[in-house]
C-alpha cells in the first residue's frame, strides 16, 4: 500500500500525511507504537503490592497476558505489527520503551537507558515474542511463567 492510497483512505491529501510522517516507515512505527500502547501497556492495571518485586511480578504477568489477549482478540493487527516489527528491531525497541520505563519505575532503577529493564523483559521473551504464540495456550503456560520469574527474581 502506498502513502497516496493511505491518504485517500483517510480522506486527506498526500501532503497532509507527509506533514505528520516523513515516510512509510515513520507511519508504520507510529501505528505499531500506538497499537502496542493501546493493546498492551494501557490494558495493564497498576496494582498496589507490598514489595517492588511483587509489583514487578504482577506487572509482568499482566503484560504477557495483555500480549496474549491482543493476539487472540485481533490476530490480523497482531500479525501486521509483527511483520513490520520483525523487520525493524530498532522500531521494536522504541515500541517497548514505555514498558522498560514502567519496569524501571517499579524497581526504582535510575538507569537512563533502561538496560536492566530491557534485560528483565527479555527474560520473558517466550511469553511476548510472536514466534512463540503457538505456546501461549499450552496448559503449563502459567507454570512456565512462574519458573522464569523464580529464575530472575533473585537477581533483581
Amino acid at each position: 500500500m502506498t502513502l497516496d492510497q493511505i491518504a485517500k483512505t483517510l480522506g486527506i491529501t498526500h501532503a497532509a500525511l507527509y506533514k505528520h510522517f516523513q515516510n512509510k516507515q515513520a507511519l508504520w512505527e507510529a501505528v505499531a507504537a500506538a497499537w502496542f500502547q493501546r493493546e498492551i501497556i494501557d490494558r495493564i492495571q497498576g496494582e498496589a503490592a507490598i514489595t517492588p518485586q511483587n509489583r514487578l511480578h504482577n506487572w509482568l504477568w499482566a503484560f504477557v497476558t495483555a500480549k496474549k489477549n491482543a493476539y487472540h482478540t485481533n490476530p490480523q493487527m497482531f500479525a501486521l505489527n509483527t511483520r513490520y516489527i520483525d523487520n525493524h528491531p530498532q522500531a521494536l525497541r522504541q515500541v517497548l520503551t514505555p514498558a522498560y520505563q514502567i519496569i524501571s519505575q517499579i524497581m526504582d532503577y535510575h538507569d537512563r537507558h533502561n538496560e536492566r529493564a530491557e534485560t528483565i523483559l527479555a527474560a520473558f521473551a517466550i511469553f511476548t515474542l510472536p514466534n512463540f504464540k503457538e505456546t501461549w495456550d499450552d496448559p503449563d503456560y502459567a507454570q512456565r511463567f512462574e519458573r522464569s520469574w523464580n529464575l530472575i527474581k533473585a537477581g533483581l
